[in-house]
């Protein structure tokens, strides 16, 4: 079976991580993902952390499946370009600050009429709407003003960033529901109208954040920072093993509370009437997180693990990523894929989410060289000859 994206084509403007995000998850379920970059330097995420070679290895997933091809967007041959690809293509993605687009004669109203069926899936910090919308915005921005960090770490300590880009890769993914969502309406229309996804950084992170504003609406109460504790969910800890190792144990349902404090030997705390619910054992967490950790202390996080497994408890270790490349369920689950680079080296990168059972994900290539589809998409979409090449070259074009 063909895999649930294949005909589709997808022109990827965007540069390092929210929008690519998105278009690594299109290209890995199938569709032909062309990603259009600056000629001379390219995406900036081809030179972040880790380099092989002179490449980013994150470049490698970021950009796998996707096909490469360099144009000026700043100038009048290198939009011209975008114009004729996109009459060829299903979808625009793109992560600039609003406007820019349009400033590029690129903008939603220009490519329509060169493609009434185009869908424009645009992310930015704030949306193209609305007062701060010219203002730019990166996810830890957004993470900051979407609420998000308010709630990360402890009390008695500033505000922590989580350790990836979590505001822009949640963008990404709604890119991704949004543009699935339009690609069906498209197709369902007599007349197969495109139309703009609009996704806003703050907006993506704001929209995880629970019951946070009803919570202070209704009685004005303002969720703080708890550490590694679940406000009002009890008991959903952290706590230390006796091998100096921390286990995350999570005992918040009912009759998982009871069968947690008969495993750890408290069946006075199990039989106890005010803990039947979650409200009573919330009023007193701290009383029986003590508990949990007086046992946890006494036992190694293999013996925890074991015992709570037996016992039917949510439970697990806090990986690094040396203990996930151990782990044998992740190898089990296909999430470690090995990849081999240009000059051969084997290396390790995530698998596909999600697991379809009859037209699964797949990894085709890593991430492409600059420019190395030039050729190949601009001979086959625009006709472009070898005389053309050499022009938009020494034009800087390409």
């Amino acid at each position: 079976m063909k895999r649930p994206l294949e005909g589709i084509k997808v022109l990827e403007l965007g540069n390092i991580v929210a929008a690519p995000f998105a278009g690594k998850i299109l290209a890995e379920f199938g569709a032909e993902v062309i990603k259009v970059e600056e000629p001379t330097s390219g995406d900036p995420l081809r030179q972040w952390r880790v380099m092989h070679n002179g490449t980013s290895v994150w470049w490698s997933v970021q950009s796998r499946n996707k096909k490469s091809v360099t144009a000026n967007l700043r100038e009048p041959h290198g939009q011209e370009i975008v114009k004729k690809l996109v009459s060829k293509v299903d979808v625009v993605l793109e992560n600039f600050k609003p406007g820019t687009l349009e400033k590029w004669k690129l903008g939603y109203e220009e490519l329509k009429k060169i493609n009434p069926s185009i869908i424009l899936t645009r992310i930015s910090g704030y949306g193209q709407t609305g007062p701060y919308k010219e203002k730019p915005g990166f996810g830890s921005v957004a993470e900051a003003i979407g609420g998000l960090r308010y709630l990360t770490g402890y009390p008695d300590l500033p505000p922590v960033r989580m350790g990836i880009a979590i505001g822009d890769m949640v963008a990404g993914l709604y890119a991704v529901i949004g543009t699935l969502m339009a690609l069906r309406v498209r197709d369902e229309h007599p007349e197969k109208k495109g139309q703009v996804i609009d996704v806003a950084l703050y907006e993506a992170v704001f929209s995880l954040l629970e019951g946070v504003l009803p919570e202070y609406d209704l009685s004005g109460q303002i969720r703080e920072r708890t550490g590694s504790t679940l406000p009002g969910v009890a008991p959903s800890n952290t706590y230390e093993c006796a091998d100096g190792k921390h286990v995350v144990i999570g005992g918040n349902g009912d009759q998982i509370f009871q069968r947690l404090m008969r495993a750890i030997n408290r069946e006075d705390l199990a039989d106890e009437p005010k803990y039947a619910d979650n409200q009573g054992r919330a009023d007193d967490v701290n009383i029986i997180d003590a508990a949990i950790e007086a046992w946890t202390k006494k036992h190694t996080l293999a013996e925890v693990q074991q015992v709570l497994d037996q016992a039917s408890v949510p439970v697990g270790p806090i990986y690094n990523i040396q203990d996930i490349v151990k782990d044998p369920h992740y190898k089990a689950r296909g999430m470690l894929q090995e990849v081999v680079l240009p000059d051969g080296k084997k290396i390790l990168v995530p698998g596909i989410v999600p697991k379809l059972s009859e037209t699964p994900g797949k990894i085709e290539s890593n991430g492409p060289t600059l420019g190395e589809h030039n050729e190949e998409l601009y001979s086959e979409y625009l006709d472009f000859t070898f005389e053309d090449f050499r022009k938009l070259k020494e034009k800087g074009v390409v």
